[in-house]
């Protein structure tokens, strides 16, 4: 049986005014059953919770999270997680935005250039 898996990021700690509550809320109301939850810069090259859940992951496993900018910070970065994503046979949803279908091993080309850009943008803000 599939698994559904939130990922939610911050990059300051919950006393200097940024929490994880909202993006926690909003990925169980998206599916999510197990969320893993991290403060770490978006730039940060390791992310613990993000590296264990995509290791925890198996082929026909969903990730799920609220925005792009919440999983990568650069489009290097993006590029690996769409790597990862493909090779684990997975699928990954940006809510609302974009679903990258790899479960069959294979991404739809326009899907994964649209996640690209969105990547792009993301390093901008």
């Amino acid at each position: 049986m599939s698994k559904i898996y939130g990922y939610a990021r911050c990059s300051l700690a919950e006393e200097k005014g940024q929490d994880l509550n909202r993006q926690v809320r909003e990925l169980k109301a998206a599916g999510a059953i197990e969320i893993f939850m991290e403060y770490e810069h978006g730039d940060a090259k390791v992310k613990s919770q993000q590296a264990q859940m995509f290791a925890q992951a198996q082929p026909g496993d969903t990730i799920i999270v609220l925005e792009v900018s919440r999983l990568a910070r650069s489009t290097q970065q993006l590029c690996e997680i769409i790597d990862t994503v493909r090779e684990k046979h997975l699928r990954l949803v940006i809510v609302g935005s974009i679903t990258l279908d790899c479960r069959n091993g294979q991404a739809d080309p326009m899907s994964e250039a649209f996640l690209q850009m969105a990547g792009v943008f993301s390093q901008l803000e």
